[in-house]
């Protein structure tokens, strides 16, 4: 309540109300906070959720963790587990380093509890996200996985080798690593989707470390179905569903007016299809194929939901932007609670 009421309106007015000024902001407070362990150790006392779960043959204290885009470039990696997280994924990282799109590149969308995005993977490259891991002076405490994309000057024919370069350079740092071929705001992107690009990718990346797929929620399921046929043909440990969505169904009228911005919405117009699509991998891989659910989860009924949903680990990223690591502590206590049927 006391992030709702004055954190959080606090947060939303840094740089005149600009979503990624106050993003930025954050970011340094929490890298601060991660070099102080007395305040690391007080978030801990507070935030910390025990629940362990084994998936994809990796153990993680609790089944919440925090989606890629939040700390692209890892530079406050010891607060999230601090607030609460049981694992982190930071990327997108791509093997070139790019500034993204031109700002501005981030909306909330407040009446709908939604953020849109087009922020273009910006981030400091791989060697660069391999440096700072190399030097974190302790161990994280719960698994990383590391979320690879595409760099935007790379053609798509050339998208393996791109993607294998920050695998090879992120390889020993990595609990599992993620390939992103479902963001919008990379042109061409999406169709790495496709049974031919994603059998490709796959065959140059599963190894000896878990491989996840990150997929969109605007496939269809026979498009989704032929995409799970080949990650089950060529090993990949599970799927993140979903990634934004292009739909602007669900929105707000005061919201409206920004309907228009390109990029991915994220949020509560997400909620109920990123459920959907959670379930039909499930039901279509007959629980062979672990899911990691992300999407639309603003309180604990929707993690606990997601998990019956058949998801085997839960993600957050905007409902931590409006609800805070008060969040992160009542998801991780709603999913680990037995569930009446």
């Amino acid at each position: 309540m006391m992030f709702e009421r004055a954190v959080r309106p606090a947060l939303f007015r840094i740089g005149g109300g600009d979503a990624e000024a106050a993003h930025e902001w954050t970011l340094r407070r929490l890298a601060a906070t991660s070099r102080s362990p007395l305040l690391l150790a007080g978030l801990r006392a507070r935030y910390a959720v025990r629940a362990p779960r084994t998936v994809f043959g990796v153990e993680f204290p609790n089944p919440v963790g925090l989606a890629a885009g939040m700390d692209k470039n890892g530079v406050a990696l010891p607060a999230w587990p601090a607030l609460g997280f049981g694992f982190v994924e930071v990327g997108t990282v791509t093997a070139h380093a790019q500034p993204g799109n031109p700002r501005p590149r981030l909306f909330r969308l407040r009446d709908s509890t939604a953020v849109i995005n087009r922020m273009g993977f910006n981030n400091a490259g791989a060697d660069a996200l391999a440096a700072r891991l190399a030097a974190l002076p302790r161990p994280l405490g719960v698994p990383l996985g590391i979320s690879l994309g595409k760099s935007k000057v790379t053609p798509l024919d050339d998208a393996v080798g791109d993607y294998l370069a920050s695998y090879r350079a992120l390889h020993a740092y990595g609990d599992y690593f993620a390939v992103n071929v479902s963001s919008p705001n990379t042109p061409g992107l999406r169709s790495l989707q496709d049974r031919a690009h994603l059998d490709a990718l796959l065959t140059a990346l599963v190894g000896e470390k878990p491989v996840l797929v990150k997929i969109a929620p605007d496939l269809t399921e026979p498009a989704i179905a032929e995409l799970l046929e080949v990650c089950l043909a060529r090993g990949a440990a599970g799927v993140i569903a979903t990634n934004t969505t292009l739909a602007r169904d669900g929105l707000a009228a005061a919201d409206q007016p920004r309907a228009a911005e390109a990029g991915g919405l994220s949020g509560r117009p997400l909620t109920a299809r990123a459920r959907e699509v959670v379930s039909f991998v499930h039901r279509e891989t007959g629980g062979r194929l672990p899911v990691i659910g992300v999407g639309g989860i603003l309180d604990p009924d929707d993690a606990a939901r997601m998990l019956d949903a058949g998801a085997g680990l839960v993600q957050l990223y905007t409902g931590f932007i409006y609800r805070g690591p008060a969040l992160v502590r009542a998801a991780a206590r709603a999913v680990s609670a037995p569930r009446v049927p």
